[in-house]
């Protein structure tokens, strides 16, 4: 029967996708069990089928379907931690780039007339996500050996921010200060140092140019001075 042989067919389909769901949000899934999961995913799985032939990007719009699905509104966290999760999976697949030398970065700093209008570009596996809940530390939690005995420790009132990257071949995940998400993003966009830096909200400059030097996360600075 052909309708029989096809039925097979587009249920593997719906296996394999749903299998690929997993690998992408581990964490997703280790938060609701892995039935809940799957019969979830199957559901996004029907109303929104691959576009692109590469199985690695399928899901980029998963994390929307997990915050208006009607079975996870008890978990108005889950849907930022899929964001998370996939932010991951874009930073690991995001083009290779050299960081600037470390004495080139210092000298740059250093210039104080120059530093303000100064334009940074940061690696493309460089993101950020600002969330009201605490995703760093659910998603952290399921990088520990006993994530129940960590879960118990998370406050859920506590909002946080997540800064994604790829210092080797490895993505890590850092929690950063809401203002210096909001600072990295503005460098993202092309803003001058002065302008990203004043109009985010307050948070810790230094620590924050720090920790994207000692990752790797700067690849060039342009000055109007050396533009010109």
């Amino acid at each position: 029967d052909p309708e029989k042989r096809f039925a097979v067919y587009r249920n593997n389909v719906v296996v394999s996708l749903v299998d690929a769901l997993a690998d992408s949000y581990p964490v997703v899934q280790a938060l609701v069990g892995e039935d809940f999961f799957r019969a979830m995913a199957a559901v996004f799985v029907r109303r929104s089928p691959p576009r692109s032939p590469v199985l690695a990007w399928y899901g980029d719009a998963f994390a929307e379907f997990v915050g208006t699905f009607p079975s996870a509104a008890g978990l108005p966290y889950l849907a930022d931690v899929a964001r998370l999760e996939w932010l991951r999976v874009a930073s690991y697949h995001a083009a290779d780039a050299t960081p600037l030398p470390l004495a080139e970065i210092a000298g740059l700093l250093a210039d104080e007339e120059a530093l303000p209008a100064a334009r940074f570009t940061l690696h493309p596996a460089v993101r950020t996500l600002r969330s009201p809940h605490p995703v760093v530390s659910l998603w952290a939690a399921h990088q520990t050996d006993e994530p129940v005995a960590s879960l118990g420790e998370i406050d859920l009132a506590v909002a946080e921010a997540a800064l994604v990257l790829r210092p080797g071949l490895d993505v890590e995940v850092a929690r950063i200060e809401p203002g210096a998400a909001e600072f990295i993003d503005r460098l993202r966009q092309g803003s001058a140092f002065g302008e990203a830096a004043g109009t985010a909200t307050t948070f810790d400059i230094a620590a924050t140019l720090g920790l994207l030097i000692r990752r790797g996360a700067i690849v060039q600075v342009t000055s109007p001075e050396r533009a010109s």
